[in-house]
């Protein structure tokens, strides 16, 4: 049997379909796997370091604003087309799955045409262009979200979840061997800051301008995700090099991260949402403004009203990020709850019942 993941872009796209992928893989360990992303982007580096091979195509977003960029898109588009559809005829897949971002959208509606079963998987609450436009030929619709009938063909969704990495939700790893990890101190409490993959530049100002408070916590110490595209800027800033601060560009090992940690400050990307109720984690969400329909907050408001994680404005975090978690790290009963709650939320089956649906789908179309 022979599987084509496509999609990518950001680690919200990429890292469900590697749980994807590692599922298929468990259920069905004599498949071929291929992925198609976008060249230049994170799934060119994640997806081979996972263990699968993966194509590029020459593919970007079209800017709703005008940049020149946007020029090119009409032949980036075409070159795509023209690349995706060589691969789909060299590697004749069973079926297609689309986990959104820019190369998904060539791959899967050539896969369609062809009269290969597809299926999409959409993270969030407010779905992707890509997906939306890939709906009307897609076979299933995997959603992590009620509701999204109202999006999609309802006699195609269903909801799973979203699929979140095993090495997250079957971590084995305890506390003192993930600060062992960092080079965390395990006699001191740990606020683990990540504003994803890239990072964020809010998150990454409020740390830079707390360095008093952070001398004045001897007890406090902080893992801290700047991204990759701030490292430079931060990675010999006081507070980057102080002694009880472990900036990194990028965590690999987010299982011993959220396993090091006893409270996580996080953007609520609906990938980010679902570990961390795996993880089991309190958390104080800052939600992204800079996403479509504002669905970080909706994501982080819905956790909020089960009481199952706190949260604050973007616009508030630069003063408010790091006294805000310094005082949920100091209430340990509200931490408690905190992680009770968020963990009776989570699915933790999600990618094993995409991966099912997967294949249930090659096995209909070969009948």
């Amino acid at each position: 049997m022979r599987i084509l993941i496509s999609g990518g872009g950001t680690g919200g796209h990429v890292f469900p379909a590697i749980a994807i992928a590692d599922a298929l893989r468990a259920l069905e360990p004599e498949v071929e796997l291929l992925f198609v992303g976008a060249l230049g982007k994170l799934e060119m580096e994640r997806v081979p370091k996972a263990g699968y091979p993966i194509k590029g195509l020459w593919i970007s977003g079209f800017h709703r604003s005008w940049r020149w960029s946007n020029l090119l898109f009409p032949l980036k588009l075409g070159s795509s087309l023209f690349k995706a559809a060589g691969i789909l005829q060299r590697f004749k897949p069973d079926v297609a799955v689309g986990v959104g971002g820019y190369a998904s959208g060539p791959t899967l509606y050539l896969a369609a045409r062809k009269g290969i079963p597809t299926l999409i998987q959409e993270q969030n609450s407010f779905p992707g262009v890509t997906n939306k436009l890939l709906s009307k030929y897609a076979n299933r619709i995997c959603v992590a979200y009620e509701g999204m009938e109202r999006f999609f063909p309802a006699d195609k969704v269903l909801l799973t979840g979203n699929p979140v990495r095993a090495a997250i939700s079957e971590s084995k790893f305890t506390r003192e061997e993930a600060l062992e990890h960092f080079g965390l101190d395990a006699t001191r409490k740990t606020v683990f800051v990540v504003g994803g993959s890239l990072g964020a530049r809010t998150f990454n100002q409020a740390l830079a301008g707390q360095l008093e408070r952070i001398d004045a916590h001897k007890d406090v110490q902080i893992l801290w995700q700047t991204g990759k595209l701030y490292w430079e800027d931060y990675k010999e800033h006081p507070v980057a090099t102080h002694p009880r601060v472990k900036a990194l560009p990028f965590v690999d090992r987010m299982d011993l991260a959220y396993r090091a940690a006893d409270v996580v400050v996080s953007r609520a990307g609906a990938l980010s949402v679902s570990e961390l109720m795996l993880a089991g984690k309190a958390v104080l969400f800052v939600p992204s403004p800079n996403v479509a329909a504002d669905h970080q907050t909706k994501n982080a408001e819905a956790l909020v009203r089960q009481k199952a994680a706190k949260m604050i404005t973007d616009t508030e975090a630069v003063d408010l990020l790091l006294p805000k978690s310094l005082e949920l790290l100091e209430d340990e009963e509200e931490r408690r709850r905190l992680e009770k709650n968020i963990r009776q939320l989570a699915k933790p089956h999600a990618a094993e019942q995409i991966a099912r649906e997967v294949l249930n789908l090659a096995k209909a179309f070969k009948k």
